[in-house]
């Protein structure tokens, strides 16, 4: 900024600027606040159908959001501008300031060619003679250089800040000038201290890293510039290098234990980078992923997937970032493997490699496991990744299958679910107390719980999860019939169950539709057309439907049912969704185009019966699961149930599957923490403190043992259901309507065992 520009700067125009951008954050608020209250309620409430429920209803939400972004945006343009407007007033002043106190010691200022010259008064000296003259040409050069840095500072923010995303707008919160150009800063500082040799790196530089990254990890412009800085390569070099133990010595041996909190913090920079649409970023993913299948340097057999994965932990990846990632990850392994005949070597440790991973659950070796962790946060490129082809079935490979039922294996196609869940030799790796690692699989099952639900494992749905779209219910398909064929898959590695389980409580509707065994055909008649028909308006859906084998669901469950965490989820699961069943269909104002039947007790029985089924199939496991050390791994059992309690407003939040909002019980939220106030809300209240007292007084062994009592405790807390919500509802009969749910729940939980007898007997070695 030249001399004239700014002692001349009027700045009405920034003054008119700033303003303007107050008014439009206005504006923008009462968009957000009509898009939230108006557009977002709306079509929470709506009963979307179709394609409607998964497309047009996601499509609202995110535009929803998208008018939060833009007050946030707004809002960081217009504090960045009213910061820079404000300093530069106070430079301007200043300016004035010491030309006025130049002119008190007879000095003179005139501007030239956008530049200034200092000069004594020709009638009058300074005082201090050259040396006044050179302190105040120093010290209005030091105000222009302020105000410069300001503008250019000011500047670079700005496009830094819009630059974030190509389409709609940024979430990144930014007060004032300063913090958004302290971000550019240090990215570059720090990015130049990763960019140092390992051998240089001192414990100094890896504490001003670790900090840096940990207290800007969530900071857009900061992580955006960080790893352009860096570059892909840089990256890799870096934490291979600092994992090296013969280059790090020096950091290595005073902060390895810290080694894993650094990974954790750049996990979460590059994740938030990976969300920046600049063209650097683009640019930096596609160097990135074609690294993946190279040496990381010519002295180690490390690729770059191995450094990467274990860079992908933490965070919220791009979506698009991750499928390009895996689609390349999935190609090195078919050439690895030779199309999956064989153990993938290459990802053993071969003894001079670095231990890659920090996080203590394995040594890294294996990129396939950081990747699952990875999409494990990022649910659409989880069903993308397991939904694509590892192998066609033209291709060469030795994949067999007896598609047709006739006893016959023929050449198939394998999608990466398949592959890895069901084919792949998962490399043997230890976790740091020197026991067998469980991450690999682990994530696996976290992956396909992000996959299948629609959101992040490990997180409950809320009231703005869009319903399962096609792919989502085609892997929940496939997951379910996979578990069925070959129990081991999942008994074997029981670790993987609280995922499983968390699935199938996300698809209670659909696991209840398949119990009645009247799944679509096209060859079907009238009147089987029209009991399926009816069934889908007892157990209604939003978004697209996982069609389900009842013999596979039975055994889905009995699985699933023998892990405490598993059977936990979808017993409970099941106890809201059968609650929340009750009081939707014993709604007088239920239109009669939803009403499964006019006459309740039919409704209530119905109701009734597919949650005994479900409850009795899960008990069915646990019993197999609890018949060695009944007492203690029945109170696991109890302990898992009672632990749920914490989470009961997500697991009522799945509702039924459609969008009412309920008189008796809403959709989401029947009660934060368990508190009894709606139907669906009591009944749980009801099972956590069966389940907390059984726990403590040790009274879990009997309910492994005792069939009837598992029986008695359904019929008390489905009939309880059932009265409550005829309560709720002001019917007059809710006697009646409490006896039709336990002669329900009764036909059912009987025809439930029994039906796991004849579909799954191997599956009961211990009863």
């Amino acid at each position: 900024m030249n001399f004239d520009d700014l002692h001349s700067a009027n700045f009405k125009t920034l003054d008119d600027t700033v303003g303007d951008w107050t008014s439009m954050i206005t504006k923008l608020g009462e968009l957000k606040r009509d898009a939230d209250d108006g557009l977002r309620k709306k079509a929470l409430k709506a009963n979307w159908a179709g394609d409607n429920a998964t497309i047009s209803r996601e499509f609202v939400g995110r535009t929803s959001g998208e008018f939060g972004d833009a007050v946030t945006q707004a809002t960081s343009i217009r504090d960045i501008m009213r910061d820079t407007r404000d300093e530069l007033k106070t430079q301007q002043r200043l300016l004035k300031e010491a030309i006025e106190r130049g002119r008190g010691k007879h000095l003179s200022v005139t501007s030239s060619g956008g530049g200034f010259t200092v000069r004594e008064n020709p009638d009058q000296k300074a005082p201090g003679g050259q040396e006044d003259v050179t302190g105040l040409r120093n010290e209005l050069q030091g105000i222009l250089d302020k105000a410069t840095e300001i503008d250019t500072t000011a500047s670079t923010s700005l496009k830094a800040l819009v630059d974030l995303t190509d389409h709609g707008f940024s979430d990144a919160v930014y007060k004032d000038r300063d913090s958004a150009t302290a971000a550019v800063k240090d990215a570059e500082r720090l990015a130049a201290i990763a960019r140092k040799k390992p051998e240089d790196l001192t414990p100094a530089d890896f504490d001003a890293l670790n900090n840096g990254l940990k207290t800007h990890a969530d900071d857009p412009i900061f992580a955006e510039h960080f790893a352009d800085e860096l570059g892909a390569k840089g990256t890799l070099d870096f934490w291979a290098g600092l994992n090296d133990p013969r280059l790090a010595y020096e950091v290595g041996s005073e902060r390895v234990e810290k080694y894993g909190e650094l990974q954790k913090n750049l996990s979460l920079t590059l994740a938030q980078a990976t969300q920046a649409d600049t063209p650097e970023m683009s640019r930096w993913k596609v160097d990135m992923v074609n690294l993946g299948d190279q040496p990381v340097s010519k002295h180690s057999g490390t690729m770059g997937f191995q450094v990467m994965s274990n860079l992908m932990r933490y965070g919220d990846f791009d979506d698009r970032f991750l499928t390009d990632y895996g689609t390349r990850l999935i190609e090195t392994e078919k050439k690895l493997t030779d199309n999956g005949r064989h153990e993938p070597m290459a990802w053993h440790p071969m003894g001079v490699d670095p231990m890659l991973n920090r996080t203590g659950t394995d040594g890294g070796y294996d990129p396939m496991t950081g990747f699952m962790r990875a999409l494990a946060n990022s649910p659409g490129a989880a069903t993308d990744f397991f939904g694509a082809d590892f192998v066609t079935k033209d291709e060469d490979h030795e994949f067999e299958r007896d598609t047709d039922g006739d006893g016959k294996n023929g050449k198939v196609g394998l999608s990466n679910f398949e592959y890895l869940f069901e084919e792949r030799d998962w490399p043997k790796d230890m976790d740091d107390k020197g026991d067998d690692s469980i991450a690999g699989r682990n994530y696996m099952a976290m992956a396909l719980e992000a996959a299948t639900t629609g959101h992040p494992a490990g997180e409950l749905p809320t009231a703005d999860t869009p319903p399962h779209n096609a792919e989502q219910t085609r892997l929940m398909e496939s997951l379910v019939h996979s578990i069925s064929e070959d129990n081991k898959r999942l008994t074997d590695h029981g670790y993987m169950s609280d995922s499983m389980g968390q699935i199938a409580s996300e698809y209670l509707p659909d696991i209840n539709r398949a119990t009645t065994e009247t799944n679509a055909d096209p060859n079907a008649t009238q009147a089987e057309k029209e009991a399926r028909a009816r069934i889908e308006r007892l157990f209604p859906i939003s978004g697209s439907e996982a069609v389900m084998d009842h013999r596979d669901v039975s055994r889905f469950l009995l699985t699933v049912g023998q892990d405490p965490e598993g059977y936990a989820a979808v017993e409970v699961g099941q106890k809201a969704y059968m609650a929340n069943l009750m009081d939707y269909h014993l709604n007088p104002d239920l239109p009669p185009s939803d009403r499964y039947s006019d006459d309740r007790q039919l409704v209530v029985r119905e109701i009734a019966h597919a949650s005994g089924e479900v409850s009795a199939t899960l008990n069915v496991g646990r019993q197999e699961a609890t018949a060695g050390d009944a007492e203690t791994a029945d109170k696991e059992y109890e302990q898992s149930v009672a632990m749920w309690k914490s989470g009961i407003s997500g697991v009522v939040g799945t509702g039924i599957g459609v969008g009412t909002s309920f008189v008796a019980s809403p959709l989401v939220g029947a009660a934060a923490g368990g508190a009894a106030s709606t139907v669906s809300g009591m009944i749980l209240e009801g099972l956590f403190m069966d389940a907390e007292g059984n726990a403590k007084e040790g009274a879990g062994a009997q309910m492994g043992k005792d069939w009837e009592n598992g029986l008695e405790t359904n019929i008390k807390h489905t009939a309880g259901a059932a009265d409550a919500a005829a309560k709720a509802h002001g019917l007059d009969d809710p006697g009646d309507i409490a006896e039709y749910a336990r002669s329900g729940v009764r036909d059912g939980y009987d025809f439930g065992g029994n039906f796991s007898d004849r579909v799954a007997p191997e599956l009961q070695t211990n009863i």
